[in-house]
């Protein structure tokens, strides 16, 4: 068989890839951007990212509420590993409701954590980013980090653990009422949401109504954060200006 006839000389990878934004500072494919190992601490992209982080180490109970794309998980797990190597904490708990997006899945096969895997991957991705693959293997198979649905939250005492509930918004009055009173002793929690985007039926989402009671205590911190804070594609904050 005939070789295929050169096209010419061989692009990198940053060559052959086009700008959306070429006036952008930040590009996917920039080596010198991008981190190639881990990184022990966490640098905020925006100050309210800053101020989310500050809140979550200095308090027990933290609320970051913003839109898709501004780091409200990775922020949160980014920090539950940081107190968990510095020995803050014993163990990282991982929660988010098991609700579809809109559609239905229909029959998930294997056992019950095979049925859950679909739901709580974000939580996963976020983990293996900040701890590597092999360690989050380890650690979840010797309950240092538990990933678990919200309905598997009920009737525990949570001290010495930094607990993230994620998609909060998708999480009725009572569901975050239930979760918030498993806080103990040595315990840092988060709840991670969009109010304005949730999967329930409307009026049933209980984040909003929840976040707007505990602004009034002292001792809690809730974080707004906006499109300004997103960093996805660019073309995320110009969205979500207009859907």
């Amino acid at each position: 068989m005939a070789k295929r006839a050169s096209r010419g000389p061989a692009r990198s990878k940053q060559e052959s890839v086009i700008a959306l934004y070429p006036q952008a500072d930040w590009s996917p494919v920039a080596e010198d951007h991008r981190d190639q190992s881990y990184v022990r601490k966490v640098r905020p992209q925006s100050d309210n990212q800053a101020r989310l982080l500050a809140a979550i180490r200095s308090g027990n109970l933290t609320l970051a509420l913003g839109p898709a794309g501004t780091g409200k998980t990775y922020l949160a797990i980014s920090a539950a590993v940081e107190a968990f190597e510095d020995g803050l904490v014993s163990r990282i708990i991982l929660s988010r409701p098991a609700v579809e997006a809109g559609e239905s899945l229909g029959f998930l096969p294997g056992d019950m954590q095979d049925k859950l895997a679909p739901y709580l991957r974000p939580l996963y991705d976020a983990l293996s980013d900040r701890l590597g693959g092999k360690r989050m293997r380890q650690l979840l198979a010797d309950g240092s980090i538990e990933v678990a649905p919200i309905a598997y939250m009920r009737g525990r005492t949570l001290n010495n653990a930094f607990v993230v509930i994620d998609e909060a918004q998708n999480c009725t009055y009572g569901q975050i009422k239930m979760l918030l009173t498993r806080l103990g002793w040595h315990s840092t929690m988060v709840l991670t949401g969009d109010p304005d985007q949730t999967d329930l039926l409307p009026g049933l989402s209980g984040l909003a109504d929840i976040a707007a009671r505990l602004r009034q205590l002292p001792d809690v911190a809730v974080v707004d954060l906006d499109e300004r804070d997103i960093v996805r594609h660019p073309l995320v904050a110009s969205m979500l200006t207009v859907l």
